[in-house]
């Protein structure tokens, strides 16, 4: 394959398009998913298609309908999702340099932009995304919720980079009866993460924002501009977010999520799942070779990310989230940040368990069997390796 760093932009634009989404929401006005799926479904009906709709609704997963690709061939398109944080590197690489789009050949690659785990499950449920770069909690919760129907774990991305950053004057979690703090959205894997060390703390939240710790789900960016006006006195953030609070408004760390981890549970001192890349698993069943053609480009651009020199991966990161968020971060921020991140191509299967009972603890799911959760398979094909699943799916 030609290395896809000599690729010019435009023959990388030829292979792939982006829209911005920002917390969820696309920058140009859209139709509400419930009217686009209707619109879809009475087309669909007028050609013969309405069954195959009526089902993709019913159960949540995209329909198959008459012309599609038989089972087995490669997608005409694949519809990626991903955040634009630093957590989400291997995305942010492997779409810029054109590793995932070079690996998909003539399946066309186009991406979307989310701000939240929850916001882009909601997309991949839906079809309007057929796998995506996601925190392990909203995975887990969307598995749950479908009966094991929706979606599969196919590899990890990055672990660690997520931290607990406060006001100066907060010490200790004695301190903080009675305060504000912000995480990404209600339901993601830092949200579970926040809510559920409170409640270590014997403090009770609720979904709503009341009780002991008013919580208040809040697009990062905006949660950067409410501390700096000190309308919060704190948030749980992944990367890059927690470095901006901490080198730019002042704020410091309370607890590092590395911290709150037993090492036995992935294997790996100080490490925990925070990006992984999942599939829509009626796409995966339909068009096994694209899945394993983007684990390929993950795969690549996961191994750049272990090798690059510090200046030039930083250089790479930062003008893919210019791309992706509008913005690039200053030195002193993307390099904090890569130093808490760890990325890696292993989901840590052995955290999932405890993942799942953080999740009902805060209120945000409900306890469930989640073995089939992963189907690690295409990735130890396409690795030579045995990564495992830690008995909940397929290796």
């Amino acid at each position: 394959m030609t290395d896809a760093s000599n690729k010019s932009p435009r023959a990388r634009q030829d292979q792939q398009s982006s829209t911005r989404i920002v917390a969820g929401r696309s920058a140009a006005p859209q139709r509400p998913l419930g009217l686009k799926i209707a619109i879809a479904a009475g087309i669909l009906a007028l050609i013969g298609g309405g069954a195959a709709v009526a089902s993709a609704v019913n159960s949540g997963t995209p329909a198959t309908v008459q012309g599609a690709a038989p089972a087995g061939n490669p997608a005409a398109e694949l519809k990626l999702g991903y955040f634009g944080n630093v957590t989400h590197a291997p995305a942010l690489v492997g779409v810029s340099q054109g590793y995932i789009a070079d690996e998909l050949g003539d399946t066309k690659l186009t991406t979307q932009v989310f701000n939240a785990g929850p916001a882009a499950i909601e997309a991949l449920n839906a079809g309007a995304i057929d796998a995506t770069y996601i925190g392990p909690n909203p995975a887990i919760n969307s598995f749950v919720k479908s009966g094991g129907e929706s979606v599969n774990i196919i590899a990890g991305a990055a672990a660690g980079g997520a931290q607990l950053v406060v006001k100066p004057e907060i010490n200790s979690a004695a301190d903080l009866k009675g305060k504000t703090l912000a995480s990404p959205q209600l339901g993601g894997t830092q949200d579970v993460a926040l809510r559920a060390w409170l409640a270590s703390q014997g403090y009770k939240t609720n979904v709503d924002g009341s009780g002991d710790v008013a919580i208040n789900p809040t697009e990062n960016a905006q949660t950067l501009k409410l501390f700096q006006d000190g309308k919060l006195d704190g948030a749980w953030l992944p990367e890059p977010w927690a470095s901006r609070l901490v080198l730019t408004a002042g704020a410091k760390v309370l607890v590092d999520e590395k911290d709150l981890w037993d090492d036995s549970l992935s294997g790996k001192p100080g490490e925990f799942p925070t990006t992984i890349l999942i599939v829509n698993q009626k796409f995966a069943a339909d068009h096994p070779d694209t899945v394993k053609a983007l684990l390929k480009g993950h795969v690549k651009s996961v191994e750049w990310l272990n090798k690059a020199a510090d200046g030039e991966k930083a250089s790479v990161i930062n003008a893919a989230l210019k791309e992706a968020a509008g913005a690039e971060l200053k030195a002193d921020v993307i390099d904090r940040s890569l130093k808490n991140i760890v990325f890696t191509v292993d989901p840590l299967a052995g955290t999932y368990e405890k993942l799942l009972a953080d999740g009902v603890a805060a209120g945000t799911t409900k306890q469930a069997d989640i073995n089939g959760l992963f189907d690690l398979a295409a990735l130890n094909d396409v690795t030579g390796d045995k990564t495992s699943a830690a008995g909940l799916g397929k290796e």
